[in-house]
């Protein structure tokens, strides 16, 4: 059913209130690339923890996971711990000292940049490959947002899905363009307070409706779940995804453009927090949710659309239509992130390299931002299949990033020893593993591999296998890059004896 008119006020004030923070940075934080980019390196620890947090759960912490808990209920626990582990692992051992060695090596803007400057090379060819892969992957994880986007409006405005697909993109792609990076981490931090709220709300709420229509306990909320038939291979297999945090771009870019090293650890604590509170709010919404549905006799046609059934069915429509703008602060803020991520390769590592003459600074901005125009409107033609799933597209991105990037992220920081031989070869490694292992029907009935296991661990361990086992194969990096290392190292160090 369409919700009445003022909810939909409700979520049309959010998204003047987006434009008028892109219009803000605009003016405030894009007088060059690197602003436009990186934000000059000028992001506090709360901004910079929910916006990480609020780009990395998209649209599948309200609709992905909520539906796969709903179908699931508490074995998609698993998946959850993983996230969480992972990103409290990334904090530790990624932020810091990518942020010390980025601004050490010559400011390097993009994480195709940082790799590239690892070995001391200007336009080395893992930049280039490096940057083909993020536009590859991040094409396929931004379609993922805009299906989330497209179901949001078909559910609750029941408008056209394509139509929703439209809306989505034509809001995000207006304040990225305007105001760059500034504009995508104030957003994300708006949007990351409204997720938490609705997901505290929801769950609570729709526990309270369910004590007032049956004689309901806690043990009811577990009941049907038989912890003896739990699958712990699936079980370790969602775990896994964890392990994609080290290579996830639009996360690990905020760990540049914090304004020092010295807030990581207050920037982790905020955001370990918001997440865990988000994710416990997301399976409950789940879990309940099916509950909920079954007592009240109502029916579900798509998993994936609870919270917004329960956002109109039990709210009142102007609350409803602030918890929908929850779900489309998730999907926009992940969006506005891998569009900026993407505009960066393309520009800094392609166009800005590949060109006859150095572009200026205008010249710069003016591409950065038709950048982000491309890369919406491709991700909008894939995104326009209806049938898509949020959670499937998700997960095909974040394991090729996971695979891709993961091994060499923590290797460049951790290892002195690798060179540019191996991080190329893991790269490509990596990438091919999760593409093959993830589409290539190689089982009975036309199944893939991925069926029986996520292709995010495999891709992992061959990648960083091909990477060790090439590096020790090939010359020893350059001077510089040890240098650069080496001053990173005892920067953190010194950070942490004080």
């Amino acid at each position: 059913m369409p919700i009445p008119d003022y909810a939909t006020l409700s979520v049309a004030l959010y998204f003047l209130l987006l434009i008028a923070i892109g219009v803000y940075a605009m003016k405030t934080s894009t007088a060059d690339n690197s602003e436009y980019l990186l934000g000059g390196r000028k992001v506090s620890a709360k901004v910079t923890a929910l916006s990480a947090g609020a780009s990395d759960m998209s649209g599948w912490m309200l609709m992905g996971l909520p539906g796969a808990a709903y179908v699931s209920g508490l074995d998609s626990i698993w998946l959850a711990l993983g996230l969480v582990v992972g990103a409290y692992v990334n904090y530790q051992l990624v932020a810091p000292k990518l942020r010390v060695f980025t601004e050490v090596a010559d400011d390097a803007l993009t994480i195709p940049e940082f790799f590239s400057k690892r070995f001391a090379k200007e336009n080395a060819r893992v930049r280039l490959v490096s940057s083909l892969v993020i536009i590859l992957f991040f094409t396929v994880y931004t379609a993922s947002g805009l299906v989330a986007g497209g179901k949001l409006f078909q559910s609750a405005f029941a408008m056209d899905y394509q139509v929703g697909v439209i809306i989505t993109v034509g809001v995000v792609v207006l304040y990225t363009m305007l105001g760059g990076f500034l504009a995508v981490s104030v957003s994300d931090f708006v949007q990351g307070i409204i997720m938490l709220i609705a997901l505290i709300a929801v769950p609570v709420f729709t526990l309270q409706q369910l004590d007032m229509q049956t004689t309901w306990n806690d043990s009811q909320i577990l009941a049907g779940l038989d912890w003896s038939t739990v699958q712990w291979v699936t079980a370790f297999s969602l775990f896994t995804w964890g392990l994609g945090y080290f290579g996830q771009p639009h996360i690990i870019v905020r760990f540049m453009a914090i304004n020092t090293h010295h807030n990581i650890p207050k920037a982790k604590n905020i955001g370990i927090s918001w997440m865990t509170i988000s994710i416990i709010g997301a399976l409950l919404t789940g879990i309940i949710g099916a509950k909920f549905i079954a007592q009240s006799s109502q029916s579900l046609n798509d998993p994936e659309t609870i919270f917004i059934f329960l956002s109109q069915f039990l709210f009142h429509p102007f609350v409803a239509g602030w918890f929908l703008a929850a779900i489309l602060a998730a999907i926009m803020s992940t969006i506005s992130s891998q569009l900026l991520v993407s505009s960066s390769s393309l520009v800094e590592d392609v166009y800005k390299h590949y060109t006859r003459k150095p572009p200026e600074d205008k010249e710069l901005l003016f591409v950065s931002r038709a950048c982000v125009l491309v890369v919406a409107v491709i991700a909008s033609l894939i995104a326009m299949d209806a049938t898509s799933s949020v959670l499937s597209l998700v997960s095909n991105a974040w394991a090729g990033f996971g695979a891709a990037f993961g091994p060499l992220v923590l290797l460049s920081l951790w290892w002195k020893r690798l060179t540019h031989a191996g991080a190329l070869t893991g790269i490509v490694v990596g990438a091919t593993t999760v593409l093959l292992w993830a589409n290539v029907p190689v089982l009975d009935g036309g199944e893939t591999l991925s069926s029986l296991f996520y292709e995010l661990l495999p891709g992992f361990i061959l990648s960083l296998v091909a990477t060790i086992w090439v590096s020790l194969k090939t010359a020893e990096p350059k001077q510089q890059a040890l240098d650069w290392l080496q001053e990173t190292e005892q920067l953190v160090q010194s950070d942490n004896q004080h």
